[in-house]
């Protein structure tokens, strides 16, 4: 039986036991009904305990049930109880149910056909449930239906022509779940129809039907994120009573429909967001006098922003244009509306001015205009706005100084001044202790880095690079907990404070000659340099003796650890550096190659890798570190220390899977530590001509010899003693583990380690067993 019949027999089946049970159910008592209806419910909070007919309390004052004036149930609100279980169709044997509420719950099973048979039922909830499967034809059968919401389930397959027969339908919503295909030409059926929700449902793929014009009633039309495309039709204009519009995330072509600004005068929400719409501004929009939300945010919208085209939007709060075209003078009137709190405007081409009249948005929260052509000094009103928590205006034409209040709002987190041409001295911030991020980079600053900075509690980016900046670093920086602190290429002299140089994850501070400090070009002291030089060749002496003891001197591998615990002092905002081979380069040249560019494949189990070309044309291997998660600092420097004892050419990820996915992986990580711990354990060179005149790489060749009998000590270095013997042999398992062809079976770096360090403490095997194991090996 094709599998389509076969479900519409099961549901035909279902749909017909479920009459006759509904009509053999003894003609019970209203509290017997409700009790059948909990049989068939898991309640595990006991949450309808009240439901009983032990006690006294009448059945209109159990939980969620609510009556008519003659005492008989006429609504049932089980709302989020952590109910599951079944729906029994025994529920309809109430005559003056009208309203099921069963949402935000636990219910697993299909749409539960049988409560058509509730005739007087006009409201059905089972939003956010697990009900599965697809609509069926038989959704027709509930005809009095005014209110269905299954929303937030798997309701899955193409909405069918049988809702349609609902014409009684006010609320449809059939939002966030798996629906397909396009929406069927019956939705001009609903002419009573207030909320039409079919948004987040991916997978569907439909114009939005010009029909729509014909639900005169319709006062709010979602459909955000459900695949619909085409263009927006003209007769949505024709909906007069719409307050809410949500066509956001969709693929829609086209210019807005020329009325729709004039129109819709009910608005309160339009948000057509992210999609590939074009043309001008909808003039005539703030003609809805109630608009609180107009989004037209990342289309190809384009043209100016008449100052009458706002002036009206007395109520508006929010208005998002960013990511357009739109061009000319940003209307004024915008930045003193009585309610407006967000205004995005970023990556156009606006130009004109910041008003002081921005002081009279008193509820204004955040702004954000970077990447415009604003030509202006950055107001005196804007400090007086003491709800503002974000500013955002770089990449502008912003001059003058900086009035002193300019961070005076006491809950301001972000200020970006960056890249504009705003000169004099940076006033002290006392009054921004919630400030988060400073960036007034690429300006023409000049004088002293206030001192008041490091009072500033929760401070952690601070960015004053590319100014004209002068005298020293505060030593009260080093009471911030800084992620980030940049002030490179100013004119800054004296000693950095060390913690600043020891502490900080992203420090920047080349491009200032006149500093000075450990680590640092300039040591402050001929002392402290003599130190230094003796520090490098001890850590010299050192290196030369661990590359001379593995054999292998040809690439460097650098770590940097970041250290940052949230609970305990000593492990917080802490970041260092651990070089394992002298290197000719600074952190800091360390930190700006540390790019996308330069970094191979996804975060392994202690950090990302970076490859890092020095201007020596050396190439170092670099990893971040940026948490420990659960692993111990121990465990930790016991893999920095193992790892940073192997430097070899073969070290960057040439495994079997780099032919074909160039992406890094911590499998290829392994796959070279592996390679590296075959070629200390058989004396044997990564690549080496075979007697047959074959170039065997050591991975091959191992695996060819173990193969025979007692093969695993015949690759053994000759050179070893004996007594080393059985440590190599684990060594060699090990190695052929971390080579395995299948990426996933090779054990992880941390795993790999840990391996070696047992080796001692591991139980002596004889040759025999080896070499029988090492067959075991998956490879």
């Amino acid at each position: 039986m094709p599998m389509a019949s076969y479900c519409t027999l099961s549901l035909s089946l279902t749909f017909l036991f479920s009459s006759l049970l509904i009509s053999t159910i003894n003609a019970s008592s209203e509290p017997d009904i409700l009790l059948t209806f909990k049989s068939a419910i898991d309640d595990p909070m006991n949450s309808l305990s009240s439901w009983s007919n032990a006690t006294t309390t009448h059945h209109c004052n159990w939980t969620g049930v609510a009556c008519t004036t003659a005492a008989t149930v006429s609504s049932l609100t089980l709302q989020n109880l952590n109910l599951s279980g079944e729906i029994s169709p025994s529920i309809c044997q109430l005559s003056d149910i009208i309203t099921l509420n069963l949402a935000d719950n636990f219910f697993n099973q299909p749409i539960p056909l049988h409560l058509s048979q509730c005739s007087s039922l006009n409201t059905l909830n089972l939003s956010n449930n697990l009900i599965w499967g697809t609509i069926p034809d038989q959704i027709s059968e509930f005809k009095s239906l005014m209110f269905l919401d299954l929303s937030k389930n798997h309701v899955e397959g193409k909405i069918p022509d049988g809702v349609g027969s609902l014409l009684n339908l006010q609320v449809l919503n059939l939002g966030n779940n798996l629906l397909s295909g396009s929406v069927p030409l019956v939705l001009g059926n609903f002419t009573d129809l207030i909320v039409l929700d079919l948004s987040l449902n991916p997978f569907m793929e439909s114009e939005i039907p010009s029909d729509i014009g014909k639900l005169l009633k319709l006062e709010q039309v979602l459909l955000q994120r459900s695949g619909f495309y085409g263009e927006i039709p003209s007769s949505i204009v024709d909906l007069k009573g719409l307050t809410v519009v949500d066509l956001s995330e969709n693929n829609l072509t086209g210019v807005l429909p020329s009325r729709i600004g004039s129109s819709l005068t009910k608005l309160v929400s339009f948000d057509v967001s992210q999609n590939n719409l074009f043309g001008s501004f909808p003039n005539g929009i703030c003609e809805a006098n109630g608009l609180a939300t107009l989004s037209l945010h990342t289309n190809n919208f384009n043209g100016t922003l008449p100052n009458t085209s706002i002036a009206n939007c007395l109520n508006l709060e929010r208005l998002e244009l960013q990511n357009n075209g739109f061009h000319g003078d940003f209307p004024n009137n915008l930045w003193s509306l009585p309610k407006i709190k967000l205004i995005r405007a970023e990556n156009n081409r606006f130009s004109g001015e910041i008003p002081d009249s921005v002081s009279m948005a008193s509820q204004l929260e955040q702004v954000q205009i970077d990447n415009n052509s604003f030509i202006s000094k950055i107001p005196h009103g804007l400090g007086l706005v003491k709800s503002l928590y974000r500013f955002s205006a770089s990449l502008n034409g912003l001059y003058g100084e900086l009035p002193p209040n300019f961070c005076d709002s006491p809950v301001m987190s972000i200020i970006n001044f960056s890249h504009n041409y705003i000169a004099g001295e940076i006033p002290e911030l006392k009054q921004c202790k919630k400030l988060v991020s400073l960036s007034l980079a690429d300006n023409n600053f000049v004088g002293e880095i206030p001192v008041s900075l490091g009072d500033l509690p929760v401070l952690t980016y601070l960015d004053l690079s590319h100014n004209n900046l002068t005298g020293e670093i505060p030593l009260e920086l080093q009471n911030l907990k800084l992620a980030l602190f940049n002030v490179s290429f100013n004119r800054l002299s004296g000693r950095v404070p060390s913690s600043l140089i020891a502490g900080l994850p992203a420090l920047y501070i080349q491009g200032n000659p006149e500093l000075c400090g450990p680590g640092l070009s300039n040591s402050c002291s001929n002392e402290g340099s003599n130190r230094r030089i003796a520090g490098i060749s001890k850590l010299a002496c050192a290196l030369i003796s661990l590359a001379l003891l593995a054999g292998l001197l040809s690439l460097a591998f650098g770590f940097y650890v970041i250290r940052k615990a949230s609970k305990r002092k000593s492990e917080t905002g802490i970041w260092r550096s651990v070089f394992f081979y002298p290197l000719r380069v600074t952190e800091q040249d360390l930190i700006i190659a540390m790019d996308e560019k330069a970094s191979r494949g996804s975060s392994g189990a202690f950090g990302r890798v970076y490859i890092v070309n020095l201007p020596s044309n050396e190439l170092v291997a670099v990893k971040k570190i940026p948490t420990f998660g659960n692993q111990s600092f121990k465990t930790l420097r016991t893999e920095v220390k193992t790892l940073a004892k192997i430097r070899h050419k073969n070290q960057c990820h040439l495994s079997a899977e780099f032919g074909y996915n160039k992406k890094a992986t911590e499998q290829m990580d392994t796959y070279g530590f592996g390679v590296i711990l075959l070629e200390l354990v058989t004396g044997r060179a990564a690549e080496q001509i075979d007697s047959s005149e074959e170039t065997l790489d050591v991975v091959k060749w191992v695996r060819r010899k173990v193969n025979i009998s007692n093969g695993a000590v015949q690759v053994l270095d000759p050179k070893l003693s004996s007594s080393c013997q059985q440590d190599a042999l684990g060594m060699l398992e090990i190695g052929l583990q971390c080579t395995s062809v299948m990426p996933e079976k090779r054990p992880s770096m941390f795993e790999a380690v840990a391996a070696l360090q047992s080796l001692g403490s591991k139980p002596r095997l004889t040759s025999l067993d080896l070499s029988a194991s090492s067959h075991s090996v998956p490879v």
